[in-house]
């Protein structure tokens, strides 16, 4: 293979995983990450961290990918993507997923001993997310957790222990509920495959109003996380002020999808969830700053 055709297909790759969605849980495991250093953290650990949190997540998806080939293939929403085009092979995937393991395994045990030794079993939540969908219809829930441990996993990175880590669980418990939340509204574009296939997506068993409700239940319960990680950090009102606007965007978020119309899903999925990651993150910093002044 050529270094042109490899470096296509390395881009096809990375297109096909939406590595660019890395921003949604980032911001959260770099908020976990300040939080356990009260400041920024040496250059050093911030570049393991996210060269580990690039790695984990781009495994998971490449896996994801992989397991998920036979329904995407049959998927009109995913019958073009590369993988069930050809345009990646099923090897070079494979050899992408290996190289994104090593990547994370190298990240952590240049980050600390409590890192490495957890890292296995990082991966294993991270990988079987993919398989949840065949047996329980708490499968968004699931994919929600496998980004939420980022966070716990920025705090040992800094500090190198759990002790005290209450504010980044919390944080967990937040990206769980609101990646698991608005997981449940993508899902509403499969509905009616996911039902001819037998899979466990929750608006596919139980309807789209049932699914919708439960959405909305989860991102409150992800407002409540948020509160109550600020309080384990000692937040200031500048996070809080935060926490309340990411209300509101979540509250805008679901006035945008209807039962019977899905149209505006994409705005809803990419662009408010955005904001909701790097808005807080950045009000939080400043949070922090002004309570070092």
């Amino acid at each position: 293979m050529g270094l042109k055709s490899f470096g296509r297909r390395l881009w096809a790759v990375l297109d096909m995983i939406k590595v660019h969605h890395t921003i949604f849980a980032l911001p959260f495991a770099l908020l976990a990450m300040l939080w356990a250093a009260r400041g920024w953290p040496s250059w050093r650990t911030f570049g393991w961290i996210l060269l580990a949190m690039v790695a984990a997540r781009s495994a998971a998806m490449t896996f994801n990918r992989i397991a998920d080939r036979r329904y995407d293939v049959e998927n009109p929403r995913t019958s073009r993507w590369p993988l069930s085009t050809g345009a990646v092979s099923l090897p070079f995937a494979w050899g992408f997923l290996a190289a994104c393991v090593l990547l994370l395994l190298f990240a952590a045990w240049r980050l600390n001993p409590l890192c490495l030794a957890l890292a296995p079993l990082a991966l294993a939540v991270l990988l079987g997310y993919s398989l949840t969908k065949r047996f329980t219809v708490f499968c968004h829930l699931f994919l929600g957790f496998a980004d939420g441990i980022s966070a716990p996993g920025a705090w040992i990175a800094v500090t190198g222990t759990l002790h005290g880590s209450a504010p980044a669980w919390w944080l967990c418990g937040a990206m769980t509920t609101w990646i698991g939340g608005f997981d449940l509204l993508y899902a509403l574009q499969d509905l009616a495959f996911d039902r001819e296939k037998g899979l466990y997506s929750f608006p596919a068993r139980y309807g789209v109003r049932p699914g919708l409700r439960l959405s909305t239940a989860a991102h409150l319960a992800t407002v409540a996380c948020l509160i109550a990680a600020g309080l384990g950090a000692g937040a200031g009102w500048l996070f809080y002020a935060g926490v309340a606007a990411t209300l509101l965007l979540l509250l805008y978020e679901h006035s945008l999808v209807k039962p019977g119309d899905l149209s505006r899903l994409g705005k809803a999925f990419f662009t408010v969830n955005g904001y909701i990651a790097i808005g807080l993150f950045l009000v939080a910093a400043a949070d922090l700053w002004m309570g070092k002044r």
